[in-house]
């Protein structure tokens, strides 16, 4: 069984074609670098790229898809293991437990409300696998610095911003995955 990374990504179909291109390689590269396919369980948008690159591949894909969406025939239906659920907490909670690690690409509320809910956890120590965001073409941006503005306004402690890395290309995301830990002089909040 390889490790499992948790990616959370778009579900629209209205994109630039560079995020899924980008997306496409993600896909590509988790499989040349032994990484299995845990995410959202969708066939549309980010979410059906970066599927349809890892299972092209030859990578194993786990979604996990609630039962609503199901029916609205959203569901990858070539993912290797396709686990039904009823709400949308159950569905993050079990890709958060199955996960060895976890990706954010761009995307919009959803994919955010899931990555906030486990740099919480992060936070309390509840939780302790890698995080990265690949800030692609900088889409991140004003949301990093919307975390500095936290740090210096005293809403969160500097350290929050060591929870998590920040990745510029698909290269980077691995190398910041697999070294575990990011060198110092690579932080990404001390080189604004």
């Amino acid at each position: 069984m390889s490790k499992l990374l948790c990616v959370y990504c778009s579900s629209s179909d209205r994109l630039d074609p560079k995020y899924y291109a980008a997306t496409e390689e993600v896909g590509r590269e988790m499989v040349r670098r032994g990484w299995g396919l845990v995410y959202g369980g969708g066939k549309t948008g980010l979410m059906g790229a970066v599927a349809r690159s890892v299972k092209q591949a030859g990578g194993q894909v786990i979604g996990v898809i609630p039962e609503f969406m199901k029916v609205k025939e959203l569901a990858f239906t070539e993912a290797d293991e396709l686990v039904t659920v009823v709400t949308m907490r159950e569905r993050k909670l079990l890709m958060e437990t199955r996960a060895d690690a976890f990706l954010t690409l761009p995307g919009g509320w959803g994919t955010l409300e899931e990555i906030m809910e486990i740099l919480t956890l992060r936070q309390l120590d509840v939780l302790r696998k890698p995080c990265v965001f690949l800030n692609q073409d900088g889409f991140y941006d004003e949301l990093l610095s919307f975390f500095r503005r936290m740090v210096a306004e005293k809403f969160n402690k500097p350290s929050n911003l060591e929870l998590f890395s920040v990745a510029k290309t698909v290269p980077e995301i691995f190398e910041q995955l697999e070294g575990g830990v990011v060198k110092a002089e690579t932080k990404w909040f001390e080189t604004k």
